[in-house]
């Protein structure tokens, strides 16, 4: 039976065949529903090699050490039904093997194998594209979306999610008036592709329009409103765009009502707010005690190790709260892995994790000439933690203000002078008013609080 993006499968049943094809379009929009289409599937078809093996790649993107155990059930699911699986899926159940070896880059090539011979299976398209994010990979995302738009026709069920994906790759690499066309498309395309809607707000971000960023998520919920928790993410660049424009009520406002509406603990979402609830305090804002449930989640996942960018936005979350011993116990399993690990977790843990990780525990303890020693020193690898520009650019900011604090004015500049030149020359309000403080330091003996800023 064929599924919905034209791909033999070894299904034989035909409602089975429809929750798998709901599955795979549910990945492809980030939809709320997918996991009931998942396990609907399962349960009507469980020696479906393929659907197992992405359960697995599904669970090992959660970034969870927890949930390593439940990919490895389904790896042993999967390879139960080897024997009947076709060679196309295969490739997905050595992909899920590999990475459960702690070798996420090598699973990325099994898939891109799949994509070689099958260009137009979007589900491989969207799970190299997932696996790279979080390998942060930007220019590994673009390579392989530019190699499969051509077999995409404005009739393939995937089309709109493969723009959404491109403009999304042409944003991480600085190709913002491209990304920005491309995104459009996609969304006119696939009006639920929130990929391709948040790409978009990618660039007003990141060209310091924040004003045009607004306009464009306006009207437009309806594409992230039926999301998993990637609708959080959505509200979070909403946010941001606010708090550029010094509209702090309405920052908070998000924060409470559509952010940390849910208090849930999954990495992605403490990462939204701890990195925005950084931002308003490096911008003068009292946060009041917003800290306090971020800080108690991230105390219960200190030994987990499974991402280095989770780890650094628990960090946020420790120091924000000011858990000093919390704090300490999360840098030092940070070192350890970093000796003790051979897999790319590990290696990410050395650099930028370890020099990362010192840099903002000396930030949370005042120590600001060793906050921006070590984060000046992570700064040239902190793509290697994953995420987007975006996401890590909260860490960019505690590097300048720390730098700022310390007195590292010509340094400071410099790293103004990069963020200005990658962004086409526009700036955003943050970046502004640290060089009005530049500018003031210069001018005066006296110190100068950054706390209105």
């Amino acid at each position: 039976m064929q599924d919905i993006f034209g791909q033999d499968t070894s299904l034989t049943d035909a409602a089975a065949l429809r929750d798998w094809n709901a599955v795979q379009m549910g990945v492809l929009a980030h939809a709320a529903t997918t996991p009931t289409h998942l396990a609907a599937l399962l349960a009507t078809a469980p020696g479906f090699a393929l659907g197992q093996a992405c359960k697995g790649m599904f669970y090992l993107l959660m970034g969870r050490s927890e949930l390593i155990a439940t990919a490895r059930e389904a790896l042993s699911a999967a390879r139960a039904h080897f024997d009947t699986a076709l060679p196309r899926e295969r490739h997905y159940i050595a992909a899920l093997e590999i990475w459960l070896a702690g070798q996420p880059s090598a699973a990325i090539a099994k898939l891109e194998q799949v994509l070689h011979n099958h260009p137009q299976d979007a589900l491989a398209m969207k799970l190299s594209h997932s696996i790279r994010f979080v390998l942060g990979d930007s220019a590994g995302m673009r390579r392989s979306i530019e190699r499969l738009l051509p077999a995409y026709g404005t009739d393939h069920a995937g089309h709109g999610y493969l723009l959404g994906c491109h403009a999304f790759t042409l944003e991480e690499t600085g190709s913002f008036e491209k990304a920005e066309i491309v995104g459009r498309q996609a969304l006119w395309t696939a009006p639920d592709d929130a990929w391709g809607l948040h790409a978009v707000a990618h660039v007003h971000e990141m060209t310091g329009n924040a004003q045009a960023g607004l306009d464009w998520l306006q009207g437009r919920e309806a594409a992230w409103s039926h999301c998993n928790n990637f609708r959080y993410h959505v509200w979070w660049h909403k946010a941001l765009m606010h708090l550029d424009l010094g509209q702090i009520d309405q920052v908070f406002d998000l924060y409470d009502h559509e952010i940390r509406s849910d208090k849930t603990d999954d990495y992605r979402d403490i990462s939204n707010g701890t990195s925005l609830l950084m931002r308003l305090e490096l911008n003068g804002a009292n946060v009041g005690e917003r800290w306090e449930e971020l800080a108690e989640l991230a105390a219960n996942r200190t030994e987990d190790g499974s991402l280095i960018f989770a780890d650094l936005h628990y960090l946020l979350a420790l120091a924000g709260h000011n858990r000093k011993e919390a704090t300490s116990r999360l840098v030092k399993r940070i070192h350890a892995d970093a000796q003790t690990r051979t897999d790319e977790a590990g290696q990410r843990m050395a650099n930028p994790g370890c020099a990362a990780a010192l840099g903002l525990e000396a930030f949370g303890e005042g120590d600001y000439a060793g906050a921006f020693a070590n984060l000046s020193q992570a700064r040239g690898s902190m793509w290697m933690a994953g995420g987007s520009n975006a996401q890590r650019d909260v860490f960019e900011r505690i590097t300048i203000d720390s730098g700022l604090r310390a007195g590292q004015l010509d340094a400071v500049e410099s790293i103004l002078d990069d963020r200005q030149a990658y962004c086409g020359g526009n700036e955003g309000n943050y970046a502004l008013a640290r060089r009005e403080v530049i500018a003031e330091m210069r001018g005066s003996a006296a110190p100068h609080s950054l706390s209105a800023q």
